[in-house]
């Protein structure tokens, strides 16, 4: 038996092995948490005494993954640091305690478990915390477990089981082998695993290039900086950039397009600007992000125009970021001076309808997504109807240019994968992207650049099995896990009674 840990130590151990975790999301994409912080919580978890010690280790945990993986969050404050540099401390620490309290759940849960039953309900309560965590209070599934694999053949499981599935694999390499006693065992056990879903992913990567088909997007990359993106002395300047960026063709090219709220005035009140926009596109089709007021609601729109410079179809952003776009309770926080932090003078955007395809003559039919849309998986797809492609617009000048950028792309890697569509990204700052089916870029723009990509859409894959069974599998899964695990505490009680007669 090994000596205990003292209380400090313990904290101190559970705060490493959170950060390991969090090493694999990008920049670093190192997935060593996997084999080291996993088997470390795992280990911890066996030891602890009730639910309460159980909540507190997948709390610190979470905490320490959280804000190791998310300490971009503290960027967007720093936009206007006059006004609300002094809230990003504050933005970093209840974040990540708040997000570190469904690892706490999730944790707690398993711990009323006995024995090694409780890494069996680890696995499963810890998925279905984080699937909640993706849904409630709007959600924000942001940095899920499954992500840590996006530079290796693994993240190719997202088509068959989905980030959530993903996730839960992930959770079973780490803590499963801890079943064994024997040290040897475990190793073997987690190699053997880790060759396994290694082989399965390798296999679905293709040995030729995907097939590209005869449909060609110029994406625009502004390089906006956002402090200087809406300053009276600049927004000219960035305008023209992207005037100058999207005319000329050495070849045809089927439509440009330019990230999210590009187009500097309000949708219908600039004539004068639409004009030079048509002129600089020429005849070709032309999809931007722009601000639509209608009447006193506002929102952040994409525009579709067609050949001849008429507005074919228009999508409205449909989840907005809280804090962000929007302000919880606005009235009451408005009385502190609270706004969202993209808001125009205060005054908040309105959500749309909902995610809807937009099929137009010149193009194949494509499913559009606006800036944070891309990090919630159902938002890729729409019931009963299936795009040729993915478009998403944003602007991440917001997330800085360290983590952030970087993050959300694979976000929108990881949409591709499950859907088995290619992806068309174009961001302010960068990166912008295609993407093909399996979630690799084939040509892109470095972050906070300034520049064009003329790429061709690739050729989508048949629908993915993720496409057509979605989350309900591996949720319910997690369910019975999570009851199996419970049912063995009286047998195990029993076995203990028996031992002591």
């Amino acid at each position: 038996m090994s000596k205990p840990l003292g209380k400090w130590q313990s904290r101190v151990l559970i705060l490493c092995a959170g950060l390991l975790l969090a090493l694999g999301q990008a920049p670093f994409s190192f997935p060593i948490g996997v084999v080291l912080g996993l088997p470390v919580l795992g280990g911890l978890l066996l030891r602890t005494s009730n639910w309460f010690s159980g909540f507190r280790l997948g709390w610190l945990a979470g905490t320490a993954y959280f804000a190791g993986s998310m300490f971009w969050i503290v960027e967007p404050f720093f936009v206007e640091p006059e006004v609300y540099g002094w809230m990003a401390p504050f933005a970093l620490l209840f974040l990540s305690v708040g997000l570190g309290l469904f690892w706490g759940l999730g944790f707690g849960v398993s711990a009323r478990c006995r024995g090694k039953a409780r890494l069996v309900a680890l696995v499963a309560s810890l998925t279905l915390a984080e699937f909640l965590r993706a849904h409630v209070l709007t959600g924000f599934p942001w940095g899920l477990l499954a992500y840590v694999w996006s530079e290796t053949p693994v993240f190719q499981l997202l088509a068959y089981v989905g980030p959530h599935g993903l996730g839960m694999l992930t959770l079973a390499l780490g803590v499963l082998p801890l079943l064994w006693s024997n040290r040897w065992l475990r190793g073997a056990t987690l190699v053997a695993a880790l060759l396994a879903v290694w082989g399965i992913g390798a296999a679905r990567l293709p040995d030729d290039p995907v097939p590209l088909r005869d449909v060609t997007l110029r994406l625009v990359q502004p390089n906006a900086e956002q402090r200087l993106k809406w300053h009276p002395d600049h927004v000219a300047r960035f305008f023209q950039r992207s005037l100058s960026l999207s005319a000329g063709f050495n070849a045809p090219v089927d439509v440009v397009i330019w990230p999210e709220t590009a187009l500097p005035f309000a949708y219908g009140e600039h004539p004068r600007g639409m004009e030079m926009v048509r002129a600089a596109v020429q005849d070709t089709q032309f999809i931007g992000g722009i601000q639509r007021p209608d009447g006193l609601e506002l929102y952040n729109t994409l525009i579709h125009l067609d050949r001849n410079g008429d507005v074919a179809a228009t999508y409205d952003k449909h989840h907005l970021v809280p804090f962000g776009e929007y302000v919880p309770m606005a009235d009451i926080a408005a009385k502190f001076g609270i706004y969202g932090l993209a808001a125009q003078d205060g005054t908040g955007f309105a959500a749309g309808e909902g995610p809807r395809i937009i099929d137009l003559p010149g193009l194949p039919p494509y499913l559009p997504m606006i800036c944070y849309e891309a990090i919630f998986p159902g938002y890729a797809q729409v019931q009963g109807q299936r795009p040729e492609w993915l478009l998403h617009i944003t602007n991440d000048a917001w997330f800085g240019s360290f983590s952030g950028p970087y993050q959300h792309l694979v976000q929108s890697r990881a949409r591709a994968v499950e859907q088995g569509l290619p992806l068309a990204r174009a961001a302010n700052t960068g990166v912008s992207a295609m993407i093909d089916p399996y979630g690799q870029v084939l040509q892109g723009l470095a972050l906070n650049t300034d520049g064009f990509a003329d790429v061709r859409l690739t050729e989508p894959l048949a629908p993915t099995l993720y496409n057509r069974f979605g989350e309900r599998l591996w949720i319910a899964l997690a369910f019975l896990l999570l009851a199996g695990a419970a049912l063995i505490r009286p047998r195990a009680q029993g076995r203990e009674a028996s031992n002591r007669h």
